[in-house]
């Protein structure tokens, strides 16, 4: 059977001249005072920077507004969640018992953290070049396959410019009923609109979160009642 560490470094194509470092990478402030928090810093400010890079080149015509949202939608906590699961990052890490208990090997803030501090442990064994070139290789799927950047708004703003556009009134939204133990909690959120019939619900595991799952629904509302007409 592989060892789930072995099976890390072969997904990344990487190998540690330190492996100190990769331990620290993969430990838990729940564990030990020793923990990947400090690699984290520096591994999330050399992703941003080298994302940045890569987009200002591929993105010779978009402006500062949408190179930020495309950075942002690249290095944002679900993304980097996605790239951990994708190397099955959680196997590896070192948890207190309490976050193993509570799912802590599939919580998304605690991969996307281990991500950027096996980039910060890559850069810090390694140097810039080295963490670059696994950076690239990590996003290489998604740099090749870049949204439009007017795509990347995020619903409560696409539903207030369609509105603004229209001359209709701005929406508001009220939380109608949060369930759920409090580290598992999931918001109910309405939206309404003065003036118009329909009334949205979005659910997610935070307020802002759910507001927009429920500011998604009312613009797919109000855009399917435009195609009818």
């Amino acid at each position: 059977m592989i060892d789930p560490v072995d099976r890390l470094l072969d997904r990344l194509d990487y190998r540690f001249t330190n492996p100190q470092l990769l331990e620290e990478a993969l430990t838990h402030r729940s564990v030990s005072e020793c923990n990947n928090e400090r690699l984290e810093f520096l591994g999330d400010s050399i992703l941003n920077f080298v994302i940045a890079s890569e987009l200002f080149f591929l993105k010779d015509d978009a402006s500062e507004g949408a190179l930020s949202r495309l950075r942002a939608s690249l290095v944002n906590r679900e993304t980097l969640a996605e790239i951990a699961r994708d190397l099955d990052l959680g196997e590896c890490l070192r948890l207190g018992s309490g976050e193993k208990k509570s799912g802590g090997r599939r919580r998304d803030s605690i991969l996307s953290d281990s991500v950027e501090s096996i980039l910060g442990a890559v850069y810090t064994d390694s140097g810039y070049d080295a963490c670059r070139d696994l950076i690239l290789r990590l996003y290489q799927d998604r740099l090749a396959s870049l949204p439009e950047a007017q795509d990347l708004k995020d619903p409560k703003t696409r539903l207030q410019e369609y509105l603004q556009s229209s001359r209709q009134n701005l929406p508001s939204y009220e939380v109608v009923e949060v369930s759920g133990k409090a580290h598992q909690q999931v918001f109910e959120v309405e939206c309404r609109i003065e003036g118009v019939e329909a009334v949205t619900r979005g659910e997610a595991g935070n307020r802002r979160r759910a507001e927009q799952a429920a500011a998604k629904a009312m613009l797919d509302n109000l855009l399917a009642g435009e195609a009818e007409q």
